[in-house]
């Protein structure tokens, strides 16, 4: 029980340092074309948004982590991809770029 107890303790001391180790995510500005990552893109089930901007001459995509085809800008991508640009957090999951947008992050051109 005494092993327990200290290796419960150990752990959530060790968390308590990764967490307090990492940095504050900083908010970036994506630039490109804006896409329906269903009807454009024909990447997924529903109809969702990605960001298509080049880095070092390559073309890559960000996909954004909001509700779809719910949003107020849906309309605008859905019938063709839209140059602008998306403000917001990027983070990497299951070896895909995502963005979750600031609220009013995504503007047309």
């Amino acid at each position: 029980m005494r092993y327990f107890v200290l290796a419960a303790f150990a752990f959530m001391f060790s968390v308590g340092l990764s967490s307090a180790a990492d940095k504050p995510a900083k908010e970036v500005t994506l630039k490109g074309e804006i896409n329906c990552s269903k009807c454009a893109l024909n990447e997924t089930a529903d109809c969702g948004h990605a960001i298509k901007v080049s880095e070092n001459g390559k073309v890559v995509i960000y996909y954004l982590k909001d509700n779809g085809k719910a949003e107020p800008y849906h309309d605008v991508v859905c019938n063709g991809p839209a140059k602008g640009s998306v403000k917001g957090v990027v983070l990497e999951k299951e070896g895909k770029k995502w963005i979750v947008p600031a609220k009013d992050g995504v503007k047309y051109d």
